[in-house]
């Protein structure tokens, strides 16, 4: 299933090969993807995107091509994923926009869309998260999304975060 969800600014898609040059820029960008893993090549970008797409024949989802609808313009990419790379972390919530895009709330949309799918149509117990302590805005994000602090992760670098399904 191909399924295009829609917030009230963004259009969340599935990725597609014409999608890796928009996102290779702001995957190769040093401020855009100062806290995570910078694309140094559009091979290497175009690898990594192609890995997390593959996850949605496995898992039932993968991360989102994401469109700001009022500009038919990719602004990001992200969502619930468990890292190809590197997977006994769990299912996970992560994500990078372009900075101009930055401060606007899209980061919000998009982990608030993420961990209510996450957890109304794929029934997980738990997502969790990764920031780099340094990265404020993203640890904001997560905050106010009802993620919690589980601890610093000293193999990752990052603070882990986790938020669980509620209990009804």
């Amino acid at each position: 299933m191909n399924e295009v969800i829609e917030t009230n600014r963004l259009c969340l898609r599935p990725f597609v090969e014409d999608d890796i040059d928009p996102l290779f820029l702001i995957q190769s960008d040093p401020i855009a993807m100062q806290y995570t893993v910078c694309a140094k090549t559009r091979e290497a970008a175009a690898r990594r995107l192609r890995a997390y797409a593959r996850e949605k024949d496995e898992l039932g989802f993968a991360p989102w091509t994401v469109v700001l609808r009022s500009e038919d313009r990719i602004i990001g990419w992200g969502g619930l994923n468990v890292d190809p790379f590197d997977p006994g972390w769990g299912v996970e919530v992560i994500y990078f926009f372009h900075p101009a895009y930055w401060g606007r709330g899209f980061a919000g949309e998009l982990v608030k869309t993420s961990v209510d799918i996450g957890f109304a149509l794929h029934r997980l117990e738990e997502i969790n998260a990764f920031a780099h302590r340094d990265n404020k805005a993203s640890i904001r994000v997560l905050e106010k999304n009802g993620f919690r602090y589980l601890g610093y992760e000293e193999r990752l670098e990052r603070n882990h975060y986790r938020i669980c399904q509620p209990v009804t």
